[in-house]
């Protein structure tokens, strides 16, 4: 069979499966557990936050963060259009009303001046944000100081979605911790894994507590199984818990690696006309969870022509992240470009493409991506 190079496959250390087989012998195998335990005190501790509650995705952690800031139907809820449909559809179950921003240029990531511009025009018809969720792209944070500058003045919580991001830092703090809740995935293409799962973090301990509550279908604390609100089934398996214990011992590793998959792309890449690399502000440190380039009109190919070329060599690539203004399923829904009349986000997924990055990614494996692209841009 020939060896198909995956977009951003798992990658286990071995020290997994060893507390797995602790979850087995314990019987521990239903949600809740010791690991589970462990998996939320260690991650309080790697990312400096009160409290973290472990779930069952990521979405869910959205889901739950919202109904924390108490986000009901009519609510409008800002939300970066450069994203994955999980990032907004939470906010639909709840029956508010998502408003989509752009992307800046410098970042990919929400732009503040759409943001702003926004808020002011909710603000005109009287009405307020209930929350804002920009999401830190591909494993680079947002600009967090502009935002809750914004978000500050007009009273607004901020919901990060840093599903992307673990491991990624603005300034000195972590991606995770920049809002009122941070959200993080552990889906099976992320940087570390439990194969799926997600976690809510926050230093805001009593809704923490709160959202433990919910999480288990708002089960009352008396002998038999009473419920005075309704409740959700979100909270992780013991046994994903293990998993991502032992990912998670590994997460610096994992970002240094990535972050050389990305270095060893601009060197091989770097020189050909018409591509450049999504940028790293100087404000943080990406994850580089994806390599994602961006072919200029000069290009000889397309992206989709450059995507067909790598899946004929068993190589998986995908396009940049179609926004959630286009969706079929959100037309119509109040979209801010970054400047009126240019959309940075239309742009960059007409233009954008993801590399194979995963940190498992050997270089010979690279190698080849590389020079499947070298050829079809003609170099």
């Amino acid at each position: 069979m020939v060896e198909r190079i995956h977009l951003s496959p798992p990658h286990m250390t071995g020290e997994e499966l060893a507390l797995v087989k602790e979850a087995f012998e314990s019987n521990w195998v239903t949600p809740l557990g010791p690991h589970v335990d462990a998996f939320e005190a260690e991650m309080c501790e790697y990312l400096g936050v009160k409290g973290a509650l472990a779930l069952s995705s990521g979405t869910a952690a959205v889901h739950l963060g919202l109904v924390l800031l108490g986000v009901g139907p009519g609510d409008p809820v800002i939300c970066s259009t450069l994203t994955f449909a999980a990032s907004v559809n939470p906010v639909v179950y709840l029956g508010a009303e998502p408003i989509f921003v752009d992307s800046d240029e410098e970042t990919w990531n929400m732009s503040p001046e759409a943001l702003e511009r926004a808020i002011r025009w909710l603000h005109a018809q009287g009405r307020r944000p209930k929350a804002v969720i920009p999401v830190d792209l591909y494993g680079h944070s947002a600009d967090y100081r502009r935002i809750r500058e914004i978000c500050d003045l007009w009273d607004i919580p901020v919901l990060e979605d840093a599903a992307e991001a673990l491991g990624a830092t603005y300034g000195d703090r972590r991606c995770g911790t920049l809002g009122e809740f941070g959200v993080l995935s552990f889906n099976g293409n992320k940087i570390i894994t439990c194969g799926g799962g997600g976690m809510l973090v926050s230093d805001r301990a009593d809704d923490l507590e709160r959202g433990r509550f919910l999480s288990t279908q708002a089960r009352e604390k008396v002998p038999w199984y009473e419920h005075r609100q309704v409740g959700y089934n979100y909270r992780l398996s013991n046994i994903l818990a293990a998993i991502g214990r032992g990912q998670l011992k590994v997460i610096e590793d994992r970002v240094a690696c990535r972050r050389r998959i990305f270095d060893r792309y601009v060197e091989g890449l770097g020189d050909l006309p018409g591509l450049s690399f999504m940028p790293e502000a100087p404000y943080g440190r990406s994850n580089r969870w994806l390599t994602v380039i961006q072919l200029g009109e000069e290009s000889p190919v397309t992206p989709l022509e450059l995507m067909k070329r790598l899946e004929e060599r068993h190589v998986e690539s995908r396009p940049a992240w179609k926004p959630m203004h286009l969706q079929p399923l959100y037309r119509g829904k109040a979209y801010f470009p970054h400047r009126e009349g240019y959309s940075v986000s239309d742009r960059l997924f007409q233009r954008g493409l993801c590399l194979p990055s995963g940190s498992s990614l050997r270089e010979d494996q690279q190698d080849l991506v590389i020079q499947i692209i070298r050829e079809a841009m003609g170099a």
